[in-house]
């Protein structure tokens, strides 16, 4: 079964998620370049693949250009059902904790939804007690897909353990969920 994580990283931050959900669901990386491009090659990654996970940071209340660019190339796509029946998923991240991240992961789930997708969400309870950390599963509390929050003024090292944990977790349900699929 072939899972791809197809993402945009505009800084790294979201690269690093994508390789922890890419470890939890053994998938491939694609990535979206700066000018918005994938390999002609992964277009047959991404036909070929039984789910597809999108990620993109969220930049001023949504995905960037760049995840759009590649978005709307994937209309031809769209033209012939290539991804019909597919599993999505998808992810965002930013530097605050809040960060209208459910705006991109509303888009997202547009997106497959176009598509004609079936959309997996996060699956996780939240971490929202009052001893809850950041170290802990689920501390953004997500629910249609999975939210980190990156440090703007640090590298991807410093994003929060919970995040990555739960990055990981996110991966090998979307792997769970398109296993129970013919």
């Amino acid at each position: 079964m072939s899972i791809v994580v197809i993402y945009y990283s505009g800084y790294g931050h979201t690269k690093a998620v994508a390789e922890k959900v890419a470890e939890g669901a053994n998938a491939t990386l694609i990535a979206v370049d700066n000018n918005g491009d994938i390999q002609e090659s992964d277009w047959q990654l991404l036909n070929d693949a039984k789910a597809i996970i999108f990620g993109a940071p969220t930049y001023m209340g949504g995905v960037p250009w760049q995840f759009k660019k590649f978005a709307d190339a994937s209309s031809k796509a769209w033209f012939t059902r290539a991804w019909q029946d597919k599993i999505f998923a998808g992810f965002s991240n930013s530097a605050s904790l809040n960060g209208d991240k459910q705006v991109s992961l509303q888009y997202l789930q547009t997106l497959a939804s176009q598509h004609g997708g079936i959309w997996v969400s996060l699956g996780l309870l939240p971490a929202n007690t009052l001893a809850a950390t950041r170290e802990d599963i689920n501390n953004l509390g997500g629910s249609v897909g999975l939210l980190v929050q990156s440090p703007s003024d640090a590298g991807a090292d410093k994003i929060a353990s919970g995040d990555l944990d739960t990055a990981v977790k996110f991966g090998q349900r979307v792997a769970d969920v398109a296993s129970r699929f013919n």
